[in-house]
């Protein structure tokens, strides 16, 4: 089945795993943001994407596991590389540029503007899990047709 092919019961299912692995993800961010800049006194900016890269890596292990735990198509390795390449880059680029709008430009606290960049960056970081990192595996036209067969497709 293709990612066209899920049912929009499938889907809105993955997105919410997707969502609570985030939520966990939004406070083991906030934690290591708020440890940063109040325990080791990092200027906000210099914090964020150290925090960033935890969550990353923690949403990663767990949408792994759980979110897209049916869809192993490739080497571990190489998904969490292409996982960094594109979320991790989305999420630090994008927490970046928000925190240095929310925080600078509308005077919002470090912590409550972070939130508000993670939020801006959610859609785009599913979209990418579930097209290119976690595709599903693409099947030859030969098994596929077997399968359409087998099951009076």
């Amino acid at each position: 089945m293709s990612t066209a092919q899920e049912s929009s019961r499938t889907i809105l299912a993955r997105w919410l795993r997707f969502n609570l692995v985030g939520a966990v993800g939004i406070a083991v961010q906030l934690a290591t943001l708020a440890f940063l800049r109040t325990g080791l006194h990092l200027h906000y900016i210099v914090a964020t994407a150290p925090a960033v890269e935890v969550a990353v890596i923690h949403n990663f292990i767990w949408h792994e596991r759980y979110t897209w735990a049916d869809r192993g198509t490739q080497a571990v390795a190489t998904r969490f590389i292409t996982f960094n390449a594109t979320n991790g880059a989305v999420s630090i680029v994008g927490n970046l540029l928000m925190m240095k709008l929310l925080v600078d430009g509308a005077r919002l606290p470090y912590l409550p503007a972070n939130v508000g960049a993670i939020a801006a960056c959610s859609i785009a970081n599913f979209l990418l899990s579930d097209r290119l990192v976690f595709r599903m595996a693409k099947l030859p036209a030969a098994k596929h047709a077997c399968l359409r067969s087998a099951t009076g497709g």
